[in-house]
């Protein structure tokens, strides 16, 4: 019943379904490789975990500082578009020299 069930489910739904298929495609391989891991006869200075590390960091302020306005849309702190704000030129005087009227 149970097999039954799951068919129509992924019948109903068929991306859901090859995306359940595919992710236990990938668990199950996971698991296979970490069942047959060998033993490495290799040396890793500890510094190049520090160097991976540090790329890492790096590429996600990269991102962060090329999503930042993405990310402030989202939360709604975005600045407003250019194209909405209008700002009127005020009307061109001219100014006689001979004027005595104060300008307050």
């Amino acid at each position: 019943m149970n097999r039954i069930a799951l068919s129509s489910f992924a019948q109903r739904l068929p991306l859901l379904g090859r995306a359940l298929s595919l992710s236990l495609a990938v668990f199950s391989g996971l698991c296979l490789l970490l069942a047959t891991e060998r033993q490495a006869h290799a040396y890793i200075d500890p510094s190049s975990g520090l160097l991976a590390l540090q790329s890492l960091f790096a590429g996600l302020a990269t991102a962060g500082y090329f999503l930042r306005r993405r990310v402030a849309q989202l939360f709604g702190r975005g600045k407003k578009p250019a194209a909405a704000v209008v700002i009127a030129k005020p009307a061109a005087t001219s100014i006689r020299k001979d004027d005595t009227r104060s300008a307050a």
